[in-house]
């Protein structure tokens, strides 16, 4: 191996190239030519079997199985970080109703979590704690991950992906290509056909789908509250004559936050400090519900106990750390606007517990409740304890080779091509607030209401494999677990980790598969790629 001494200092790579290679050092055609091409190499990278685009919990499984099916494999994250929400803040998991239908690698995660805690398994776990796992799995396979990997743009002939080139100028050749992003950034790429935001009842016949009436839940604002102010709508509120008709598509969808890991433990607890720019006035909503509701408008951050003194605070009020209608730029934004929605979900979360720590208009048992609680020390430490990873419940659906709906989930539950299964509730968040004429005789008067949440019990239900599946004349060496083939009302069942890990070892193993014989996606043996995802604990029927 080259070395650097007193008789010839260190220099650049490509002269060290040159250099090795017997080049004179004033061959300066030669050695500009042997530069090029091997930074040329550097670029391109060595070619591998499978090419896996986001690192989210989904896509760490494809890898995994990928891996261990025989394939070379390169996972890219865009950012800096594997798991997504699972190591994100999402530490509660989604599994009510469907424990006996996640196995496979999603199960064998629980089951490493379990034992992290002295458990069997663990359905509840710290982001830190997720993390680590997912990074042990990913190298007991010895899978290549390369951090702040953003596409730029890729390489594509005869419907399939040929290359990828990142943002770096880094190209990643593979014959097999997987979106495991919540984005779906590689699918469109490629010309891929999609859908954003929820479809009318007559698109699919769906009963559920399209805009929702004004029904009452607990995620319904169930005070009367005025939406203006100075003569205008307080801001992202839907006024009544912009509202879609019940029932019909509008392309809103559910609304996105941060996930926040909080602890009430002294020793390991971050304070709330005011944030940069802070103004109480954004908050006006929620100040009003109080003003009406006092002490009963309580449960603004969801605490719920998770293990060593922390809870992972999602939304449970319809005024909560979910800002409605501010991610509907998100799915086609340009990286600058998704910066900025990130940002702004990011203000509203830390604006919005300092407010119920501090602001006077919080009656003080709710600001004693809430003041106890912060960020965690030994969570997320490269942003201040705040979440790697915004909440994207939904953003681009693939419109693939079988496309999901309502009736797969209630009346056609069973599919010969099943690759996994799922069983969450039709789990659809708070849309927007709508500004609706209220009347009460002889007054009538404009109120805020939540408008779009469903929560809709469902048996488990087979998770088909054409579902993962482009349309075969767009792209033929391309699988999408995270962004699959549904409808909103569809999507909002899958939606949930467990089943993007268990999509995404299905991905892994069929792109194997399909690398190693050289054939489309759409060609591997449904036989074969079952009897591989059963001989690997992946439940494909329910017990």
């Amino acid at each position: 191996m080259w070395k650097a001494n007193k008789h010839n200092a260190p220099c650049s790579e490509e002269r060290r190239f040159g250099r090795v290679a017997g080049i004179p050092k004033k061959s300066g055609l030669v050695w500009t030519l042997l530069a090029l091409c091997f930074a040329t190499f550097r670029s391109l990278g060595s070619p591998v079997d499978v090419v896996i685009y986001g690192a989210t919990a989904s896509g760490t499984m494809a890898a995994v199985a990928a891996a261990q099916q025989g394939a070379s494999v390169v996972l890219l994250e865009p950012r800096n970080h594997v798991g997504g929400m699972l190591s994100g803040g999402l530490g509660r998991t989604d599994m009510d109703r469907q424990e006996n239908v996640i196995g496979g690698l999603a199960l064998e995660f629980f089951r490493r979590a379990g034992k992290h805690y002295g458990q069997e398994i663990a359905w509840m776990f710290e982001p830190h704690v997720a993390e680590k796992i997912l990074k042990e799995m990913l190298a007991e396979q010895k899978v290549s991950v390369k951090f702040g990997q953003a596409l730029a743009s890729i390489e594509q002939s005869d419907s399939r992906i040929r290359s990828l080139k990142t943002t770096d100028g880094t190209e990643y050749t593979a014959k097999v290509f997987i979106d495991a992003t919540y984005e779906g950034d590689l699918m469109k790429a490629a010309g891929v056909s999609y859908k954003v935001g929820r479809e009318g009842r007559d698109t699919y016949g769906e009963s559920l789908a399209g805009r929702r009436d004004i029904l009452r839940s607990n995620h319904q604002i169930n005070y009367p509250i005025s939406p203006w102010k100075d003569g205008k709508l307080l801001p992202h509120i839907t006024a009544e004559e912009d509202l879609a008709a019940t029932g019909a598509g509008d392309g809103k969808f559910q609304a996105y936050n941060f996930r926040l890991c909080l602890t009430n433990v002294e020793a390991n607890r971050i304070p709330i400090t005011k944030p940069e720019g802070y103004d109480p006035a954004r908050y006006e909503l929620l100040r009003r519900c109080i003003e009406v509701g006092g002490e009963n408008v309580d449960r603004i951050l969801g605490i719920k106990p998770m293990p060593n003194g922390k809870s992972d605070v999602n939304a449970g009020y319809p005024i909560s750390l979910n800002l409605p209608g501010a991610n509907q730029d998100y799915p086609d934004g340009s990286p600058e606007r998704r910066k900025e929605i990130w940002k702004q979900h990011l203000d509203w979360a830390h604006g919005l517990v300092y407010f119920v720590q501090n602001d006077p208009s919080v009656p003080q048992s709710v600001r004693e409740k809430y003041s106890q609680w912060g960020l965690c020390k030994d969570e997320f430490t490269d942003t201040g304890g705040w979440p790697h990873q915004l909440y994207i419940r939904e953003a681009r659906k693939m419109k693939g080779e079988y496309l999901l709906t309502q009736h797969d989930l209630m009346t056609d539950r069973r599919k010969n091509d099943a690759i996994g299964m799922a069983g969450y509730n039709i789990d659809i968040r708070e849309v927007q607030w709508v500004s609706m004429r209220t009347f009460f005789f002889p007054n009538a008067e404009d109120q805020v209401y939540m408008e779009g949440y469903i929560s809709q019990p469902v048996e488990p239900w087979d998770i088909p494999y054409r579902a993962l599946l482009p349309k075969f004349g767009e792209c033929q060496n391309l699988l999408v677990p995270v962004c699959i083939s549904a409808s909103t009302i569809a999507f909002a069942s899958f939606r949930m980790e467990p089943q993007f890990m268990i999509a995404g070892q299905a991905a892994g193993t069929a792109a194997a598969m399909a690398a190693k014989s050289g054939a489309p996606v759409h060609n591997v043996p449904i036989d074969e790629l079952q009897k591989n995802l059963a001989a690997a604990g992946q439940i494909l029927r329910a017990p």
